[in-house]
């Protein structure tokens, strides 16, 4: 449990919490420290004037829906419904922590620190996220205290069964001789004299044995949580919105008459359950984390042998070619002793890093574990929001790349030995020669690329910044029936003509660069009808339809999808909405593709439809101007671009419904279906240009792709009115 103890100590003091304060970013606070941080703010910033502007003081707890780092380059940002805080020089804590100076101290006459009112219009900033806030006439009353965090001390300082020490001694605290009950206090024997002389008041305290205290401490009742704003109130309920539990009286005031509550009992399970589940996902990582580091060590063993073995056998060759070798020999021998600090200092360096990390994450779960074992519903649930976020941010942290070594164990270095002696000079390791990169995937030209008959020109370019010298491409066709692709151009041109395909058929073409170095990535796979052909027909014109076989594409795709079923199906871990895009882009014909809802968790709202191949991923689909969507809840449907919303229809989703996407370029419409039926008129008109099929979904969601599908009845029944 020593990873744990930097969670349980106070950022400014250094010390172990003593009444811990929760502030509205979560992070914890002593009570005595968050006075001492405090700052004096100008009148026009009171509560009362923030207030008059209609600035709600519960704004801050919306900080999902906010950006936290709008002031990032000073490293101070306003803090929702709060004033931001004045400018004031930082200081350092023990820990190493940037706080406030301390406001100036109190006249004589003033009642101690603990004791003293907070002055008006009084500015707390957060030493650790540095966020500002202007305290309200509670004051600091107005942060609930973590008595969860509180417990969990208690238990840990017991755990570690040393000498109880004195809690009022300035610099090096003595053992403990005595404990008040009424103050709660351990004094040393000099300290007990000091400040708490056997006379007046004082007189009436019974003072115990400090173990006796302990046990007494340890028996003692925890208090009842209470609300801030009514004190004589016990937290009863809780509020989804505001994340925080409320009290009867709150809710008879209206201050969360629009919001969403439940029980407190019932949340506090959910909240439990939740970070169990997130602390199973972190123990995998932490349990990969500690065998990543043996494997590591082992490397470190085998560039020393690697090294010994590469050296030995180096001077043995350079001994082989005489005196004249010798000068070329050391500087040789130079060069791989650079090669092997190099390859143990990138090795070492990622042990050490990923040591921190892992006490970290060892610590946090611990923790954690602890926060599980209270049983205060009202205090675990002011910081189990807290406490998930963090929990999958350090998952997050153990991502892609993090487990995999830097360096390998190898030296790919090879002496060639041929020359004669007076090539002797210029003897080098081969590897070391530099080699030109390889070439950019290339861009099809689709405005170019077009189809007559049976047959297909297609015209590519290479990308507008790349200055990789390309000596050719490889151009490639499917069989026209979604089968293996083959070569049908090799050459320096960047068009060609395809002859003698089938008639009526879809082809799928893509092509690649290449140069000395290497062959590039494919390009965007095109789909190409190579006649007129039609699925169906009205009486006024034909309708042709691109049947198109398609799957979801990893390469763009936001890194938080999560792929399986050939990329067939998607799903994502985190909770804000990621955006994932089809492999292949429309800018002619009919085409309809349908996506079925495999899981649908808490009613979450999937967005369905299409978008540019820059469109945004880490926003819901339709919230910028590159998108064109449907989302919807298990009630209505919207329709969504740039961020507006048209057209509330009524039908939702649930589990097992089948979402349809028609994209009909010919007449430039986008329209949407729910279980085959119309969702409303048709949705986005005047589409033009390259459209890829798109969809937004968080981990509540999971959605598998349906493909090569004909035109659906309600469509082809309009059609036909027409």
């Amino acid at each position: 449990m020593d990873e744990m103890e930097e969670e349980l100590k106070c950022p400014v003091c250094g010390s172990f919490y003593r009444e811990p304060l929760i502030l509205p970013c979560s992070h914890n606070l002593c009570q005595a420290c968050a006075r001492n941080i405090l700052v004096q703010t100008p009148e026009a910033e009171s509560p009362q004037s923030r207030r008059a502007s209609g600035v709600s003081d519960y704004d801050y707890l919306d900080l999902d829906k906010m950006s936290l780092y709008s002031e990032a380059d000073s490293g101070y940002g306003s803090y929702g419904g709060f004033a931001s805080a004045p400018t004031t020089p930082c200081q350092k804590s023990p820990n190493g922590v940037r706080v406030f100076p301390p406001a100036a101290p109190p006249p004589p006459h003033l009642p101690p620190a603990g004791l003293a009112p907070v002055p008006r219009n009084a500015c707390l900033t957060c030493p650790q996220c540095h966020r500002s806030l202007i305290l309200d006439e509670r004051g600091l009353r107005g942060f609930p205290k973590n008595r969860v965090l509180e417990g969990v001390i208690d238990r840990y300082q017991q755990s570690k069964a040393a000498a109880l020490r004195c809690q009022l001694c300035e610099k090096a605290p003595k053992e403990a001789t005595v404990m008040c009950e009424q103050c709660d206090v351990f004094y040393c024997e000099p300290c007990r004299l000091r400040c708490h002389p056997p006379r007046g008041p004082l007189a009436k305290h019974r003072l115990v044995p400090p173990a006796q205290g302990r046990v007494s401490r340890r028996l003692s009742p925890r208090k009842i949580s209470t609300c801030t704003d009514h004190e004589l109130e016990n937290h009863s309920m809780y509020c989804v919105q505001c994340k925080m539990p409320v009290c009867y009286q709150c809710l008879e005031e209206g201050k969360h008459s629009s919001h969403e509550v439940k029980a407190l009992g019932a949340m506090w399970k959910l909240h439990k359950s939740q970070l169990s589940q997130a602390l199973n996902g972190l123990s995998d990582r932490a349990k990969e984390a500690k065998e990543f580091l043996v494997q590591l060590r082992n490397m470190v063993q085998q560039i020393q042998e690697n090294s010994v073995e590469f050296e030995a056998c180096l001077v043995a060759q350079c001994d082989a070619l005489i005196d004249a070798l010798n000068r070329r020999k050391a500087q040789l021998l130079s060069r791989v002793n650079k090669e092997h600090e190099h390859k143990l200092k990138v090795v070492r360096d990622q042990i050490s890093h990923c040591t921190v990390k892992l006490r970290q994450t060892t610590g946090l779960m611990e923790y954690c574990l602890e926060v599980i074992k209270e049983n205060d519903p009202s205090g675990f649930l002011q910081i189990s929001d807290a406490l998930i976020r963090r929990v999958h941010l350090t998952e997050d942290q153990w991502g892609k790349g993090t487990l995999t070594p830097r360096m390998t164990t190898d030296f790919d270095l090879n002496l060639d030995s041929a020359p004669l002696l007076q090539s002797i000079h210029q003897l080098d390791f081969v590897q070391m020669k530099a080699s030109s990169p390889v070439p950019a995937p290339p861009i099809l030209q689709l405005e170019e690329c077009c189809t007559h008959n049976n047959s297909a020109t297609l015209s590519w370019k290479q990308p507008p910044l790349s200055t990789v010298q390309v000596e050719g491409y490889i151009l490639e066709l499917d069989d026209g029936n979604g089968g293996q692709f083959r070569e049908v151009y090799v050459g320096k041109e960047t068009m060609c003509t395809v002859d003698g395909l089938h008639f009526n058929s879809t082809y799928s073409a893509r092509v690649k660069a290449f140069n000395k170095t290497g062959v590039s990535q494919y390009s965007k796979t095109l789909v190409l009808q190579t006649s007129e052909g039609c699925n169906f027909e009205t009486q006024s014109a034909p309708y042709s339809q691109l049947v198109a076989w398609f799957s979801f594409d990893p390469g763009s795709a936001h890194s938080d999808i999560l792929f399986s079923n050939d990329n067939l199906t998607v799903t994502c871990n985190s909770y804000d909405d990621r955006v994932v895009l089809g492999k292949t882009g429309f800018s002619k014909g009919l085409h309809y593709w349908e996506l079925s809802i495999d899981r649908y968790d808490n009613h979450p709202d999937p967005a369905f439809g299409v978008a540019r191949v820059d469109v945004l991923k880490d926003v819901m689909l339709g919230k910028d101007d590159k998108a064109w969507a449907m989302y919807v809840d298990n009630n209505r449907s919207w329709f969504m671009h740039n961020n507006s919303h048209t057209n509330r229809t009524e039908g939702g989703i649930t589990k097992g419904a089948t979402v349809g996407v028609l994209l009909d370029l010919t007449r430039r419409t986008l329209t949407f279906s729910i279980n085959e039926d119309q969702q409303g008129p048709v949705a986005f008109e005047n589409m033009e240009g390259l459209f890829f099929p798109a969809v937004s979904l968080n981990r509540n969601v999971q959605v598998t792709l349906h493909t090569g599908l004909p035109v659906p009845e309600f469509y082809t029944s309009r059609a036909s009115m027409q």
